[in-house]
């Protein structure tokens, strides 16, 4: 009889530093696969990485341009995480962010000119969260009265979503539309009063904003009442039930809540880098981008904010690397394979896997004649 050469058991509670390691060993091997596949191509590994650093931290312009593309990546980071940590999955980031970006232009251009600052920044912001949650919220009441699957729900209101920005700008002559232009469309600029002040070459102050917003999360699920009843839903909704706790309700506020932040991150690029609502500047895929630093991080909220940073630095260097001839599709590649191998590190979170013990050999008691 065959016996198995190896054992895989649940680890329990996983230390603090199997948790730390297993996402830094992630990004190694990545960068390993990505270097092997560069040497195929006939690239310089070593020559790529450098300039992919240099591009993104070797220069005050540059790190600039790596914290501009991290601020969105913190947001849509926090809404994925936000959901993943309750079990409820929402794909829908990246759709959620768009419509965040839909709000936040539409109540910038009804405002106008005339509205001060202190009171159009404000309004631009909540609107890019209340855009968000009520996209998710199409999928969220039928995940809780009906039981659809909301990675299907959340997956198809992306592509929605996407088409109907495009409409807005392309197909109509809504007020998103820049009627100035008629050759190609593009958005309508935003006003002044609704642009976040810039300090630092074209990093705005919503950074600082999507770093507080992260914080605000950490506390609000990991501090509060509200967010333990979260987290016990989360471990076992039947344990909830049995404790008076009302699932449904709970399940429905976290979606809202999970597509309110990737709507503030729509919100916070339309008034800040972006300046209207243009499909050529949102239509990064920065929702699903979101849902690998989620992973990265290890859904932990305050995690979030450097590992945005690592892959915002990623999607800055994608420019730099034409210049030396490599494809910006290396990135793609790069992020896709860090997203599959933390995916398998966290396999050997929750899992251990050992040698089986040697058989003793069965004892036989001595017969006396």
């Amino acid at each position: 009889m065959a016996t198995r050469r190896f054992i895989i058991e649940p680890r329990g509670l996983a230390s603090w530093r199997l948790k730390l390691l297993v996402p830094v060993l992630s990004v190694i091997a990545a960068l390993v696969v990505g270097a092997v596949f560069l040497g195929i191509t006939g690239e310089n590994p070593f020559e790529v990485y450098a300039k992919m650093v240099d591009s993104a931290f070797g220069s005050a312009r540059g790190f600039s341009e790596t914290l501009i593309s991290a601020t969105p990546l913190i947001l849509t980071g926090v809404a994925a995480a936000v959901a993943f940590k309750m079990l409820v999955w929402n794909i829908g980031g990246e759709g959620q962010f768009i419509m965040g970006a839909v709000f936040a232009a539409g109540i910038a251009i009804w405002l106008g000119d005339g509205v001060p600052a202190v009171v159009a920044l404000p309004a631009v912001v909540i609107a890019g969260g209340l855009g968000g949650a009520v996209w998710a919220s199409i999928a969220a009441i039928p995940r809780v009265y009906l039981g659809t699957n909301e990675i299907i729900t959340t997956l198809m209101l992306n592509f929605i979503a996407l088409s109907f920005m495009n409409f807005l700008i392309f197909g109509s002559s809504s007020p998103w539309r820049d009627p100035a232009v008629s050759t190609f469309p593009t958005g309508r600029p935003i006003p002044d009063a609704a642009r976040l002040p810039e300090f630092f070459n074209r990093l705005d102050v919503g950074i600082f904003i999507a770093m507080a917003l992260a914080v605000a999360a950490w506390f609000l699920i990991g501090k509060t009442g509200w967010g333990f009843a979260v987290r016990i839903v989360g471990d076992s909704a039947e344990s909830a039930r049995y404790g008076g706790i009302k699932v449904a309700r709970k399940v429905l506020g976290i979606f809202l809540l999970s597509g309110a932040f990737a709507g503030f991150a729509g919100g916070l690029f339309v008034s800040g880098p972006v300046g209207a609502l243009d499909p050529r500047s949102l239509d990064l895929g920065l929702g699903f981008t979101g849902i690998i630093v989620a992973a990265l991080a290890g859904l932990h909220l305050i995690v979030i904010i450097p590992v945005a940073v690592l892959m915002g630095a990623l999607n800055n260097a994608g420019p730099a690397l034409q210049s030396i001839g490599v494809p910006t599709a290396t990135v793609t590649m790069l992020q896709g394979a860090i997203l599959i191998f933390v995916v398998a590190g966290e396999f050997f979170i929750a899992n251990r896997i050992r040698r089986p013990e040697p058989e003793k050999a069965p004892e036989f008691e001595e017969v006396v004649a």
